[in-house]
């Protein structure tokens, strides 16, 4: 068997959303079968609407692609820090929330190389990826269907001799959300430990009236003042639909933030998407376009879901994850079954904990995801249909 690609497991399963090619060409699908995604978490609103006019004013401009970036990303920072309420210092600009998650790594095994990591899973599996790149041993400190809740205490027993504490805030793929006051709870746990936590919150624009932005009581990044341990992780990718530039960042004490720039290549982020990032911050109304769109959707969707019998776990992202009734097996079943109507949903294969027997299935626009739910409904009904012969027979 030939090696797996980069972008695949070792059994052959796409390690991220996005990638239809290899899923349809697993069932017998033609793999440029045009298919509905929905296994790639992003704003269907976006992006905005003035993105493409500013991308050629800039690339007009002589030599605009002549000059190396600043390297301090400065205009970057200044809005960054504005929109988070932070210092510009208190600021690092990354090539995606992807390369957040490498320099979080990159920085603690500076500062304490070898030293194990704690991972709480079913999660994004950079987290893994990143600490093995630097040679940081992990544990794997599980949440248990089919609430998938946080329990501090657990956390506590679990965390042993680890020195690094990962959190997805809303999870990936659980699309679940950890109160502030339990976060405090665990950043004083993590304190007494000498434990550094970090918090990726690279889907806290899509949470919506639960908190996340502003003065709102669930934003962690007031606790930053008092907590020199904390980094917080975000991603401009999500909310602004923009996976092919590149754009995240992230948030902790001066000197930890220092210390992780230390760790991270000269000009890592290009120009365009540097200078993208203020103009990105200031357009309120696509902001609050995203999260009308939210109000209106999830709630629908969720209510859909319920009505086909699939079990759903409450969502406070832009995704859902599902199962169906039946269990494991009917749910992986229902993969290639949607795949054959034109829908791409996300298999869990790879996430410690589900392995296969749920589906995440991103929010999409009301035509979405209605197309999603008529999909879901033929293939519930064709699979029963299957069950009901075999069980004649």
């Amino acid at each position: 068997m030939s090696a797996p690609g980069r972008g695949l497991s070792a059994g052959g399963w796409p390690l991220h959303g996005g990638q239809p090619g290899p899923l349809l060409a697993r069932f017998g699908l033609d793999e440029t079968t045009p298919v509905l995604d929905v296994s790639a978490n992003l704003n269907p609103l976006g992006p905005p609407a003035w993105l493409h006019e500013w991308l050629n004013s800039r690339l007009a401009e002589p030599g605009a692609l002549a000059r190396y970036p600043d390297p301090d990303y400065r205009e970057a920072r200044e809005a960054i820090a504005a929109h988070e309420g932070v210092a510009p210092e208190q600021v690092l600009l990354t090539n995606g929330g992807a390369e957040a998650v490498f320099l979080a790594a990159a920085l603690q095994a500076r500062e304490r190389p070898g030293a194990p990591a704690a991972i709480v899973e079913p999660t994004f599996a950079e987290y893994a990826r990143a600490c093995a790149a630097q040679g940081l041993p992990a544990v794997t400190l599980p949440l248990t269907p089919p609430d998938f809740r946080l329990d501090v205490e657990a956390i506590a027993a679990g965390l042993g001799e680890a020195r690094l504490l990962w959190l997805c805030r809303p999870n990936n793929p659980t699309a679940t959300l950890v109160p502030r006051a339990e976060v405090e709870r665990l950043l004083a746990l993590t304190a007494a430990r000498g434990c550094r936590l970090v918090v990726d919150e690279a889907f806290v624009d899509f949470i919506g009236d639960e908190g996340g932005q502003g003065e709102n009581k669930e934003a962690l990044t007031p606790l930053l003042a008092d907590h020199p341990h904390l980094l917080l992780l975000r991603s401009l990718t999500k909310q602004f639909t923009l996976p092919g530039l590149r754009l995240g960042y992230l948030l902790g004490a001066p000197e930890a933030v220092t210390a992780a720039r230390a760790c991270q290549p000269a000009w890592s982020v290009n120009a365009l998407a540097a200078a993208l990032v203020a103009p990105l911050l200031a357009d309120r109304d696509f902001q609050a376009a995203t999260r009308a769109w939210l109000a209106a959707e999830r709630p629908r969707l969720r209510a859909g879901l319920e009505a086909l019998g699939l079990a759903v776990v409450p969502s406070h992202a832009n995704f859902f994850l599902v199962r169906h009734p039946a269990g494991r097996e009917a749910t992986r079943n229902l993969l290639p079954a949607l795949l054959r109507r034109g829908v791409l949903a996300r298999h869990t294969e790879g996430f410690a904990g589900l392995d296969g027997g749920w589906l995440r299935l991103a929010l999409g626009s009301a035509s979405s995801n209605a197309r999603l739910l008529a999909a879901l409904g033929d293939a519930l009904g064709d699979m029963a249909d299957i069950v009901r012969s075999e069980v004649r027979r």
